[in-house]
This record gives C-alpha cells, structure tokens and sequence, in this order.
C-alpha cells in the first residue's frame, strides 16, 4: 500500500479528509503511549485523569468529566479501576452530598514521578522539534475551539 498523499482533487478522497488524518494521528500517538502506561497499570484515558487531578486535585467527577470531555457513563468505570489500582479516592462531598470529590492517594501523588518521564520519551519517539510539536498542539486547540458549539453534548 502506497503512503498516504493529497494527489487528488477529488475533495472527497480518503487522504485530503482532516477527520482521517486526527484519527490516524490519535490512534498512532496513543500506541506510544501504550508500553510507557504498562508498567503504571494505567490505560491512556486513565492517565489523561490522573493528568488532570496532579494539576487540579481535589476535583468532583463532574469537573473531571468536563475536563477530559467525557460522560459519565465513561468517566465512572474508569474511575472504579483508578481507585482498584490504589491511585485515587472517590468519597462524597462534604459540603455538597450529591458531589462526589475525587482525590489522589499517595501511591496517586507518588506516580507523578514516574509519569514525568512519559512526555520526554513521547517527543523522542515522535522525532519531531518541540516547537513543531507547540504549533501542532495549538492548531489542534483551534480545532477544538471550533468544535465546541458543534458538539451533541
């Protein structure tokens, strides 16, 4: 199979699509996170909430959700498997009992310093400059942005 070029005018074509190109970029950057989460236990989507809860601790699952974009329906299993693995407590809220407060554990604060090694080894596979990659990640939260108003949700 030939690489993936725009050679065509056919505004159509598989190759010219942004939606083909996020999605192939997406699938093939999570596979390098893949081996470098194994060791943690942790899957990527878990590691995007403990991302978020190392910056932002102590966060309702509500606000977790908003963060990472995810429903509940989502969000809650994911949350069960990080308390399982030691990394994270879920209780209720003490000034709102509807809330539910996620905190990390100290085995949750602990991996931190373990995860900082992650972003090093992700720009060395990738081969690509850093300030390539900051153009990179500004241009796809544009597109974000752009999405915001479109979504079903």
């Amino acid at each position: 199979m030939e690489p993936v070029t725009e050679t065509t005018d056919d505004p159509l074509a598989l190759e010219r699509q942004v939606c083909f190109a996020l999605s192939i970029a997406s699938r093939s950057v999570i596979g390098l996170y893949r081996p470098l989460l194994q060791p943690m236990g942790l899957t990527h989507p878990q590691y995007l909430a403990m991302l978020a809860l190392w910056q932002h601790e102590p966060l309702s699952v509500k606000e977790l959700g908003e963060l990472l974009r995810l429903d509940p329906g989502t969000l809650s299993p994911l949350l069960k498997r990080l308390q399982a693995l030691g990394y994270i407590h879920r209780e209720r809220n003490t000034a709102d009992e509807r809330a539910l407060a996620v905190t990390l554990t100290p085995a949750g604060r602990q991996l931190r310093a373990e995860a900082e090694k992650i972003p090093p080894a992700i720009v060395a596979r990738l081969g690509m400059e850093i300030e390539e990659l900051q153009d990179l990640h500004r241009a796809l939260m544009r597109v974000i942005a752009a999405t915001r108003g479109t979504e079903d949700g």
